[in-house]
C-alpha cells in the first residue's frame, strides 16, 4: 500500500489559503474602491505597505 504524501496535502492547503486570501483581499479593494470613488488601479494600501508581514 502506497504511503500518503503529506507534504503535497499541505501545499496544497496553503496553495488553497493563499488563493482564498487573496481573492478577499481583491474584494476589500474593490469594496474600499466603490465606496470611496476611487478605482482599483489605484492602491489605496500603499501607505500600509510598511505594516504588512508578508512573507
Amino acid at each position: 500500500m502506497a504511503k500518503p504524501n503529506y507534504q503535497f496535502q499541505k501545499r496544497q492547503k496553503e496553495l488553497q489559503k493563499k488563493k482564498k486570501m487573496e481573492e478577499k483581499r481583491q474584494r476589500k479593494l474593490e469594496k474600499g474602491a466603490a465606496q470611496s470613488g476611487e478605482t482599483p488601479d489605484q492602491s489605496p494600501d500603499q501607505g500600509e505597505a510598511g505594516t504588512k508581514n508578508e512573507s
